[in-house]
């Protein structure tokens, strides 16, 4: 029992997703909805990939989206201004222009609206942000589109960021996730969205380093935000060319000394690897090798080496004398990168799929025939 509570505490980024969809799809099914359905309060510690999941809901299904860091706002910013009627009989608010408006041109109809940092907003502006939030009104000047939704989201108390008390009453209003980091979701999203093999092969070798907030807060730590902007430094230290001193520095300073020192003995243990790329060629035959650092990085490097090549089909030959000798489960893996990175090079999975020596592995990669995954 207390097993099945514990696994309750947390959801993983895709079961957020799925249930912020269900809401999105319900007020536009229904107008009604919008009214009745709670808004979503987001919950993790920094760099756990809050925003952006909110942010590639809407990117996915086409739809507008306002984020407003509700720490760097003011409360008149959320409320609007107070003007003197004209009758002087009392004053009217001139709310902000960034609210969504039905009817004005270049407005979309369907969106979300994102509090970003509302638990490290003070009282005043949480206050100011009520009415917004729970009501999707400010006074009798403006009402929320019912096509948008309101998500907010924060980090806790015990996540050593700016975190203030929620009050009782905001609180209850919310529906409440707390998000949890998932290396091989993190891992999917990651290859999916192009991110460095060696990243991506790292955090499978160690998933334990996805998120590790044991070490100095103050410095860079290992979070899916920072691991994400490792990949880019390594990208570029690629593309221009730097000190291989400089790249460790650069990967210490955002993930900190330790895993940063772990990672980069991953890196000097990959480089000990035969020609991947050589191997696929058919240059040299194929090798997978014993140590599992190295089998992680190898198998992690496929796709991207695939997707990377102007004629990929030259390496089929490559890719499946490479398949022959490796075991069913790292075999697997790989093919379940090149699903993941198929909408990158249009055609690819299918001419796999296609190849005249697909049918000697069907059982291994899928464990079914090619007739059942057609």
């Amino acid at each position: 029992m207390t097993t099945e509570i514990s696994k309750l505490k947390t959801c993983d980024v895709s079961e957020a997703k799925d249930i912020l969809s269900l809401h999105l799809n319900a007020i536009w099914a229904n107008p009604e909805m919008a009214s009745k359905l709670p808004p979503m309060m987001l919950w993790g510690p920094p760099g756990i990939g809050k925003s952006t999941l909110v942010k590639s809901v809407t990117e996915e299904e086409g739809i507008g989206f306002i984020d407003v860091r509700l720490a760097q706002r003011e409360p008149v910013d959320i409320r609007g201004l107070p003007v003197p009627r004209e009758d002087r009989q009392g004053i009217d608010w001139i709310v902000a222009s960034e609210w969504p408006r039905e009817g004005v041109e270049g407005t979309p109809e369907r969106g979300i609206i994102l509090f970003d940092e509302l638990t490290a907003a003070d009282a005043t502006l949480q206050v100011a942000a009520y009415e917004f939030i729970l009501d999707r009104r400010l006074g009798e000047l403006y009402t929320v589109p019912n096509g948008w939704y309101i998500v907010a989201a924060g980090n806790r108390s015990t996540d050593n960021a700016v975190a203030r008390t929620m009050s009782s009453a905001l609180a209850n209003r919310f529906m409440h996730l707390d998000l949890g980091a998932s290396a091989g979701e993190w891992c999917d999203w990651a290859t999916a969205n192009k991110h460095h093999p060696d990243v991506i092969g790292f955090i499978r070798y160690r998933p334990d380093l996805l998120l590790d907030m044991s070490t100095h807060h103050e410095r860079g730590w290992p979070s899916p935000r920072s691991w994400s902007r490792v990949s880019d430094e390594l990208h570029l230290y690629e593309e221009v060319g730097m000190p291989e001193r400089s790249i460790g520095l650069i990967v210490d300073g955002l993930v900190g000394i330790g895993a940063g020192i772990e990672f980069q003995a991953f890196r000097e243990s990959k480089s000990l690897l035969p020609d991947v790329k050589a191997m696929l060629r058919g240059d040299i035959g194929p090798q997978f090798p014993d140590r599992m650092d190295q089998q992680w990085a190898l198998t992690t490097s496929i796709a991207a080496i695939l997707i990377g090549e102007d004629e990929p089909e030259e390496m089929f030959n490559g890719l499946f004398d490479l398949f022959s000798i490796m075991t069913p489960t790292w075999v697997q893996l790989a093919w379940h990168d090149i699903e993941n990175v198929s909408d990158m090079r249009e055609g690819l999975y299918e001419a796999l799929c296609e190849f005249s020596r697909f049918e000697e592995l069907a059982d291994k990669i899928l464990g079914a025939t090619k007739e059942i995954n057609a």
